[in-house]
């Protein structure tokens, strides 16, 4: 798992214990504990995008859902990896992999989206 799946946990460990009452401010507090604050790797934008889109859209248990991003594409993509790995679970192996059929061909460098969205399903956090 790398830090931005880490991120995610911490977020969700953030909400579900009351320490933070919304998936941004989680979020803020997971990514300044993990990388520092004002770091560039507290405010990189893909893998919170899909963390808030996750959130957003119901998919992450004991997170209600609401309106918590603006970016439709990386919520998009992590929607459709859920969905990918729900057909087919021994994607989880790869996010190299599961980024390329969540992509459906375009030539797009990943951004730590698929970190996020597999880290929460192998804990058993994603709403299936």
């Amino acid at each position: 798992m790398g830090k931005y799946g880490q991120a995610a946990l911490t977020a969700v460990n953030f909400i579900h214990s009351s320490i933070s009452n919304s998936p941004l401010d989680a979020w803020e507090k997971a990514t300044k504990e993990i990388f520092g604050d004002g770091s560039w790797g507290q405010i990189k934008g893909c893998p919170r995008s899909t963390f808030l889109g996750l959130c957003e859209e119901g998919l992450i248990k004991g997170v209600i859902s609401g309106e918590y991003t603006k970016s439709k594409k990386n919520k998009g993509y992590g929607i459709k990896a859920i969905e990918l790995i729900s057909k087919n679970p021994s994607l989880l192996k790869s996010t190299d992999i599961l980024w390329e059929l969540v992509l459906d061909g375009k030539n797009i460098s990943h951004n730590s989206q698929m970190d996020v969205v597999t880290s929460l399903w192998l804990n058993n956090l994603i709403e299936k």
